[in-house]
């Protein structure tokens, strides 16, 4: 036998010795169980644990009989209402690549380009699917260039759908009523945006977005309560580049005014940039109104109205 062979057998007789060990107690050698439940490894003899917290490779969730096994099984990425077709439907890139990177040949990328088009085809069959794929485009641009978070498109996304299914869009826009479901989704979600800036990011006037929000607030039924000047400061103090001192401030500054019943009647928006303008005096981290204006999208001339009324309302609490 030569020397190579010799050290082959060596070899395949320690690891059958070693898988042999691995399956028996060191203590007793009895058998080894595994215990699924508890993550561990224990003789059937002694009772002594060889192995404590294994991995659990198995699905976090719990299933009783098949049908909630099918249900709370998970394939693939999660379904969205920010995507007209929830996400269930198949993209074919538009890469003439193979999955090993490869170029595919031309009669390859003809028949690619041909399943391409009736791929998308198919996606928006119907007028209310290529409805729903102009809107919830329309929601993800406008929530991007508002820096709106992820929550607040599903958010927007789930009213228009209902809007759609309750046949609200005759005679509206696509564009004034998806408008209207991102400006009502950030009310909701605490993450307002002024009426003004919505306006600007949208391809509909200020006055149809008014009246179509409306309409669809009372339509739906949508608890949408009052915007809270405070929910504007953080934004506000965060473009000036204020400190935190300066915001807190800010916000003493329209508590004190709510207790004095300042802030009833009066925008928010215009509130806000007041108490932010003010605690930037207060805090020596003096901006200008300018400044403010620019960044709240509001007039100079109403930021010194509030800002007059904040001071009032604080002196009043000050000698209360």
């Amino acid at each position: 036998m030569s020397e190579s062979t010799r050290t082959r057998a060596r070899s395949t007789v320690e690891s059958e010795t070693d898988e042999q060990s691995d399956l028996t107690c060191p203590e007793c050698g009895g058998n080894l169980v595994a215990d699924d439940a508890r993550g561990e490894t224990v003789c059937d003899g002694c009772g002594l644990v060889v192995d404590a917290d294994e991995i659990d490779r198995g699905p976090e969730w719990r299933a009783f009989d098949s049908k909630e096994k099918d249900e709370k099984s998970r394939v693939g990425a999660p379904t969205t209402n920010m995507m007209h077709d929830k996400g269930l439907s198949t993209n074919i890139d538009w890469r003439d690549k193979d999955a090993y990177g490869n170029s595919l040949s031309s009669n390859q990328r003809e028949k690619m380009q041909r399943l391409r088009k009736w791929n998308e085809r198919f996606r928006t069959r119907d007028s209310k699917e290529r409805n729903l794929k102009q809107a919830l485009g329309e929601i993800d641009r406008m929530a991007s260039a508002l820096g709106l978070p992820e929550n607040v498109r599903e958010t927007a996304s789930v009213i228009y759908r209902r809007a759609l299914d309750e046949d609200l869009l005759p005679g509206r826009s696509i564009e004034g009523v998806s408008t209207s479901a991102v400006y009502a989704a950030a009310r909701q979600a605490g993450v307002p945006r002024s009426l003004d800036e919505i306006t600007d990011v949208s391809r509909v006037g200020k006055d149809e977005i008014a009246r179509t929000y409306r309409y669809v607030v009372r339509e739906l039924g949508l608890e949408v309560k009052p915007a809270d000047p405070e929910s504007y400061v953080p934004r506000f103090a965060s473009d000036l580049d204020l400190s935190e001192e300066a915001e807190h401030r800010a916000r003493e500054l329209l508590i004190n005014a709510k207790e004095q019943g300042v802030h009833s009647g009066k925008s928010p928006v215009g509130l806000a940039a007041a108490a932010v303008y003010a605690a930037s005096l207060l805090t020596n981290e003096k901006t200008t109104q300018a400044a403010v204006s620019e960044v709240a999208d509001i007039s100079e001339v109403t930021i010194r109205n509030r800002y007059h009324e904040l001071l009032e309302a604080e002196q009043g609490i000050a000698m209360a």
